[in-house]
Parts: C-alpha cells; sequence; structure tokens
C-alpha cells in the first residue's frame, strides 16, 4: 500500500430486519462465542452497541432476536 494512502470502508447500516446481515456481523465481531450460551438478551445488547446499527433498540422483540440467533447458528455451522 501507498504511504499516506487511506482507504474508506464504508460499513453497512444495520436495521432490525437485516437478520443475516446483523448475524454477520457479530459472528465476525465475537468469534470465540460459544452460542450455546447466548441469550438473547446478549444479543439484543450487542446488536444496539454495534456503531453501524441505525434501527430503534425500542422495536426490538424476541422474534426479531431469534431472527439473528438462527442465523448466526446457521453461519456458524458448516455443511
Amino acid at each position: 500500500m501507498t504511504p499516506g494512502l487511506r482507504i474508506a470502508v464504508q460499513m453497512e447500516e444495520l436495521y432490525w430486519d437485516g437478520a443475516f446481515a446483523i448475524a454477520r456481523r457479530l459472528r465476525a465481531q465475537r468469534p470465540e462465542v460459544d452460542l450455546s450460551q447466548v441469550t438473547l438478551n446478549m444479543i439484543y445488547n450487542w446488536v444496539v452497541a454495534l456503531p453501524e446499527f441505525k434501527d430503534d433498540p425500542d422495536l426490538a422483540n424476541d422474534e426479531l432476536l431469534g431472527a439473528i440467533y438462527q442465523e448466526w447458528y446457521e453461519e456458524s455451522q458448516p455443511l
């Protein structure tokens, strides 16, 4: 890379309806997590702490959080 050259990486904005994108971001941020120990409350706290999360935290519900968990689980299991 050329000295002084900076590459701008624009992070995708995340919203509750993007369970797959959120799950991929959480998986990348927390690769060591044992999903059998993860609660929906933990997922909620991790999601709203993501700098690229732009949705209303009050819109969260068990269905949305469960969808994020399911996507994360499926992404972490090899075929």
